[in-house]
């Protein structure tokens, strides 16, 4: 399968109180068509800001960054940035409070001057489960669950190839996450997504993903499959310590 995503040598450096913090330090993978790979660690490991660098939200380097077989540059066009979508953790603060479903939906299309709007809209609301009373709520109006559907509708509005999903369901309540995951899941099968997902929970991962690379310290330790993990046969002793701490977790 072609590299949907190709990271080589990726650095993200920032400054804070007056020094120089290296968040990622020469990370490289590759992410094919239509596959779902997971990107796990502890808190500060660099896996979200390696998201943000792949999105174009903060400023990296690299000896090469490509989507969708495109160079990335710093400053993304507007058809590159169509290319791939971005879910935030808490939908709460990510989704607009002054806005209602119907207008949270309704921007990107404007934006990208896409016609048949109102079809659109109501039809990337079925797709995520939400009903027709949902569509004139605000944020505030809407469950916890709702509002990351939303903002999964607002992501998959424009039809990206790609989707980058950071730590999605941490934010919600237990009871949701599974239906959230499981929407996610949907959702790639049936538009055939390639799907990066960031997360501190092997289990959270591992039900999604086949490939999983293992983060910390802003470096890439291993990348090995759901089948490595649940089998015990990753190399790093990091990670294997990452998976006693999950207490064996299960993939669904």
């Amino acid at each position: 399968m072609a590299g949907m995503i190709e990271v080589q040598d990726l650095h993200v450096d920032f400054s804070h109180e007056g020094r120089i913090v290296h968040a990622v330090q020469g990370v490289s993978f590759s992410v094919a068509d239509g596959e779902s790979f997971g990107i796990v660690g502890e808190s500060g490991s660099g896996k979200s800001t390696v998201l943000k660098a792949i999105a174009g939200l903060v400023p990296s380097r690299s000896t090469a960054l490509s989507v969708n077989g495109r160079a990335a540059q710093q400053r993304r066009a507007k058809a590159d940035r169509r290319q791939l979508q971005f879910v935030f953790q808490d939908p709460y603060a990510s989704l607009h409070p002054r806005q209602t479903a119907d207008q949270i939906l309704r921007e990107p299309l404007i934006i990208h001057g896409l016609d048949n709007k109102d079809d659109r809209i109501a039809a990337a609301l079925r797709e995520v489960g939400l009903k027709p009373e949902h569509r004139f709520r605000y944020p505030h109006q809407l469950s916890g669950g709702q509002r990351q559907r939303v903002a999964i509708a607002r992501a998959l509005i424009l039809r990206p190839p790609i989707l980058l999903l950071d730590e999605p369901t941490s934010a919600l309540d237990v009871s949701v996450q599974a239906e959230i995951l499981n929407l996610i899941a949907g959702l790639r099968q049936a538009n055939r997504l390639t799907i990066i997902l960031v997360s501190h929970d092997l289990g959270v991962v591992a039900h999604l993903c086949n490939r999983i690379a293992i983060m910390q310290g802003g470096k890439l330790v291993e990348v090995v499959t759901a089948a490595e993990l649940r089998s015990g046969n990753a190399e790093a002793d990091y990670t294997r310590k990452l998976v006693a701490a999950s207490r064996g977790f299960t993939r669904a």
